[in-house]
């Protein structure tokens, strides 16, 4: 974990391989415009990108964007204003970042964005398919809001099947014990299937 960075990106270049990175690992390209409009975050090893997040604040979000109208319509939550809302896209966590103390990590520098950027509500989009992104997910609580085919604009592309949820500032900051649990958990996981492979081998 010690030679992880996890630093701002602002350059041009640095712009560029974070939207190629998402797009290959989630198989969706972000329009450029709304990348730059945010602020985005990479995770660095060895000075190769191997993982990263975008936090957004202004409206204009994505996943709101792919929501279908009829949910909108009979959502309570979609009458609140979209000023207090954030939205985090773009997650993706490579192979670089394995351990399970390397990816509570990110997660924490993820955390400390969200309280940062002073919003009341988080949204939260994914693949419904990719859990490992659900799983990072889970760890904030959230309200599910929509899963199924998104209602997509023309010139628009995201995944088949999308998820679409929220939570609250304070309620990403008030499980942190159980971020803390979950990481024990997975290192005690990952130790036992050291031990059974070794067992295995001799």
């Amino acid at each position: 974990m010690d030679n992880l960075k996890i630093k701002t990106i602002t350059d041009e270049a640095g712009i560029e391989l974070f939207i190629a990175r998402v797009e290959t690992h989630t198989g969706v390209r972000l329009p450029e415009t709304y990348v730059r409009n945010s602020k985005v975050v990479g995770v660095f090893a060895d000075n190769s990108m191997v993982g990263g997040y975008m936090v957004v604040t202004k409206p204009g979000f994505r996943s709101l964007q792919f929501v279908p109208d009829r949910i909108k319509n009979e959502h309570s939550f979609f009458q609140n204003e979209e000023y207090e809302m954030m939205e985090v896209n773009g997650l993706w966590v490579g192979p670089g970042i394995k351990t399970p103390r390397a990816q509570f990590k990110v997660w924490m520098h993820l955390v400390k964005d969200i309280f940062f950027a002073k919003k009341k509500y988080l949204l939260l989009m994914s693949d419904s398919n990719n859990k490992t992104i659900k799983r990072l997910h889970a760890l904030a609580n959230p309200t599910p809001l929509f899963e199924g085919a998104p209602q997509v604009m023309a010139g628009e592309s995201t995944h088949g099947n999308i998820r679409v949820s929220y939570t609250t500032r304070w309620q990403v900051m008030s499980n942190l014990p159980r971020y803390i649990s979950e990481l024990r958990s997975r290192e005690r996981r990952v130790s036992q299937g050291l031990r059974n492979k070794l067992s295995m081998q001799s």
